[in-house]
């Protein structure tokens, strides 16, 4: 069964970027993340594909699968230290974690992301126990009240903050410490100059298309502190330096290349913090 027309625009249209970009390093004959899902979802939905099969998309595939993989890794790490507790991904979009990863029986998933949102994703997937979505915008101040709090957390902001103003970051990750007790927080971060960079191009390119523009970044893990004193910064890892898990030869050595320079080597890494 295919769903209904798909046409989202501005930074809802991004998941439908990585969506694609999963498909496609499914299927490759080594790949980085190996997403079935994924590949299912496309076939699914009513969208025209054909805009998003480009060079300048399509060799994005491995970096995005890399960043998705490290946080599958820290994620199944998180639930065998903590085999009962709560995953709440934010801005979840369509991806799949919660199928494509081993949950442990105890654990309890939450997908939140905008409710047009939620709405496609319920014509791909279903409700269970343990697994629910929710359709809130994650700024808002009401949905996170649904959350149960008794149980270690572990927050996924995968593709989030950097979109949200200072200010709303300050917020949410306010709102998460209060509401739950103790956890983990894993998001991905640009690098200053990156997020200049989307800003300039949005004002220049929105004339053809709604071009999104990050507008939080991260210097380092002295960042995570100021933005919430509770969190402590963990650990991070550096997309481009894990080129050797990349099939394709020619972009495993561009890769390569950008890894030894530093602003180009930490433009995209994910953070992992406790708190």
């Amino acid at each position: 069964m295919t769903t209904g027309k798909v046409d989202f625009t501005g930074v809802q249209s991004t998941m439908l970027v990585t969506l694609f970009l999963k498909a496609l390093d499914a299927e490759e004959t080594e790949p980085v993340l190996g997403d079935r899902f994924a590949a299912e979802a496309v076939d699914r939905i009513d969208y025209d594909w054909a805009k998003l099969d480009k060079p300048t998309i399509t060799r994005n595939r491995f970096g995005l699968a890399l960043r998705t993989r490290q946080i599958d890794d820290w994620t199944a790490d998180f639930l065998r230290r903590n085999p009962d507790a709560t995953v709440l991904h934010l801005a979840c979009g369509l991806d799949a974690r919660a199928f494509r990863l081993d949950l442990p029986d105890g654990v309890r998933w939450f997908d939140v992301d905008l409710p047009d949102v939620i709405a496609l994703r319920r014509e791909l997937y279903e409700d269970a126990d343990g697994y629910r979505m929710i359709g809130a915008s994650v700024t808002g101040e009401d949905w996170l009240a649904e959350i149960p709090a008794g149980k270690p957390v572990f927050v996924i902001a995968e593709g989030l903050l950097m979109y949200l103003h200072e200010a709303e970051v300050w917020q949410l990750l306010g709102r998460l410490t209060e509401h739950f007790g103790t956890g983990e927080l894993v998001f991905d971060g640009v690098l200053p100059w990156v997020a200049k960079l989307t800003q300039v191009l949005k004002k220049y390119l929105n004339r053809w298309y709604d071009y999104p523009a990050y507008w939080t970044p991260i210097r380092d893990g002295s960042d995570i502190a100021r933005w919430n004193p509770r969190l402590l910064y963990r650990d991070h890892v550096a997309l481009v330096a894990q080129y050797d898990r990349i099939p394709d030869r020619k972009l495993q050595r561009a890769y390569r290349l950008m890894s030894r320079f530093g602003p180009v080597r930490n433009y995209l890494r994910v953070f992992r913090a406790d708190f």
